[in-house]
């Protein structure tokens, strides 16, 4: 499976409830926006150590997988309805991020 199945699976679905009239990029920016927020929200008043180990935790796990599926969905709907490549954008900006952000000025944590 890679992205490209996944925003075929999402058409199909959005397809069959004839939800498309609905997915315009506004509309999914802020359903993306909401699903973000539900995310935060499991995280919200954990600790740092609490939140490395979330994952530990069956039900808080499945609650995040869950969230993250929710963001992955809308965001790869709106990037869809964009005409978006995700992947060549998210490498190009990690390219912009290394000049922007070069090794050297990384500071120690104390």
């Amino acid at each position: 499976m890679n992205l490209e199945d996944l925003r075929d699976a999402l058409r199909r679905f959005a397809a069959a409830r004839d939800w498309d009239q609905y997915h315009t990029p506004k509309n999914l920016v802020m359903a993306l926006s909401g699903e973000v927020g539900e995310l935060t929200d499991l995280f919200q008043w954990l600790t740092p150590e609490q939140a490395a180990h979330a994952m530990d935790d069956p039900e808080l796990a499945w609650k995040v997988r869950d969230e993250l599926a929710d963001v992955m969905h809308y965001l790869v709907r709106l990037a869809d309805k964009l005409d978006v490549d995700l992947i060549e954008a998210a490498f190009a900006k990690i390219e912009r991020n290394e000049r922007r952000f070069p090794t050297g000025d990384l500071k120690p944590v104390e």
